[in-house]
């Protein structure tokens, strides 16, 4: 039986003008998102753009050594793959699924067209790209200013927000190359979180026991982040006809 995909799960995809969603409907296909999957390759082409629904996905620039730095996420608010319609074919960053799950894949030919051809998806695309480059240039100001205690109070507060729920499965491993840290750096500021009481840890698995508690803690990125997300992502002022 063949899967009819949903508006729904994804924010952009719900926030697209009816007629829009009906040309892009048929051309969507649901895919599975597991955890560690990588999307893009640094350099290589993008043939799809990918609207994720319960996964979250890393944006990671990957260093000649191998050494790696997550840049940003994304979740069931956005999309991944903007260089398509921001008119490259490439990019320098390499996507990988953080976080297991499913989500809406759509060929790069489709949404370039829409991009060109509705100034109303145009405007709701550019929205969400100033979106995400406010969480890049963020998270290289955390990088470069924050303790680890704080980086990790506002990577795990970014993720819950694009989860549902309160646990996230991740090894500390994996943790410490998004941060681009050592893994005794992660163990510590995990261990940090466990005492304080926000946190319990064991075998991969986090769940967060005191969110208020992680907020208090961070640092002052996350709040910047999530503004800019709600300034200009919240559904009201996604409506079409404020976006036209």
């Amino acid at each position: 039986m063949t899967h009819q995909p949903s508006r729904v799960g994804n924010g952009l995809l719900r926030a697209l003008p009816d007629e829009a969603w009906l040309r892009i409907q048929p051309h969507l296909q649901r895919v599975d998102m597991p955890l560690g999957q990588t999307l893009y390759q640094p350099g290589g082409k993008l043939n799809h753009v990918y609207f994720p629904v319960d996964a979250i996905v890393s944006l990671l620039y990957v260093m000649q050594n191998g050494d790696s730095a997550e840049i940003a996420v994304v979740g069931h608010e956005g999309v991944v793959g903007i260089a398509l319609f921001m008119g490259g074919e490439s990019t320098p960053s390499s996507a990988v699924v953080q976080s297991g799950g499913y989500g809406y894949r759509l060929p790069s030919r489709v949404i370039k067209e829409e991009f060109n051809a509705s100034v109303t998806v145009m405007h709701l695309l550019l929205r969400y790209t100033q979106a995400l480059i406010t969480q890049m240039a963020q998270t290289a100001v955390c990088n470069r200013h924050h303790t680890l205690d704080q980086q990790l109070c506002r990577w795990l507060l970014l993720s819950l927000d694009r989860l549902q729920g309160s646990d996230l499965v991740m090894t500390q491993e994996l943790i410490a190359n998004m941060l681009g840290v050592r893994r005794e750096g992660v163990t510590n500021a995990a261990m940090n979180l466990q005492r304080a009481g926000l946190i319990t840890y064991a075998r991969g698995h986090i769940h967060v026991v005191d969110r208020q508690g992680l907020e208090q803690r961070t640092c002052e990125c996350y709040a910047v982040v999530k503004q800019e997300y709600d300034r200009l992502l919240a559904p009201d002022k996604l409506a079409p006809d404020k976006l036209a």
